[in-house]
């Protein structure tokens, strides 16, 4: 059965829906038999991982395994799915990036618990730190979606520290 369905609505219905960004809605369709909200939140999910990753203008190869495996743990997929979210993510990410960032990160924070926003600041971290280093401009990204979350200055700084290794600004080179 449709996701679509499930909601009670038509795909015209969902595709006027102001409330939901197309970037969302198209993560969403591949995750069609995923329970409705939780495709939501995954769709979300992983496109901010790949926002994170793609700030330095480059999604590394490590950098998208480490996104698969983060939305398969936090989103409980299998891995094939998990393969897909993370693609059509990324896709999204460089078609749309500039129009969708921020309508992403406000769906997703408009759903989402504190411990789940903390989570994901936890895994952007991760994933800008996968290819080893964390640039400035990553840095950055994560905290302007940190921004976009509400999520205090502190708290930020706190899940930051735990990635001060990687922190390119950090460094001396």
């Amino acid at each position: 059965m449709s996701m679509w369905r499930l909601l009670g609505l038509n795909r015209a219905e969902a595709a006027a829906s102001p409330s939901q960004t197309d970037t969302v809605r198209e993560i969403t369709r591949a995750l069609d038999r995923l329970e409705p909200e939780k495709a939501k939140y995954v769709a979300a999910f992983a496109y901010m991982l790949s926002r994170a990753a793609r700030a330095d203008l480059k999604i590394e190869q490590r950098e998208t395994e480490t996104m698969e495996r983060i939305v398969m743990e936090h989103g409980q997929l299998p891995e094939a799915q998990a393969i897909i979210a993370v693609q059509i993510a990324k896709t999204q990410s460089i078609l749309f990036g500039g129009t969708e960032n921020y309508l992403v990160s406000k769906e997703f924070s408009s759903h989402a618990t504190f411990p789940q926003k903390l989570a994901l600041l936890d895994c952007l971290f991760a994933v800008a730190a996968a290819d080893g280093s964390i640039s400035i401009v990553e840095d950055n990204e994560i905290s302007q979606i940190a921004d976009e979350l509400r999520v205090e200055h502190k708290d930020f700084i706190r899940i930051r520290s735990q990635y001060r290794g990687a922190l390119a600004v950090l460094r001396r080179e």
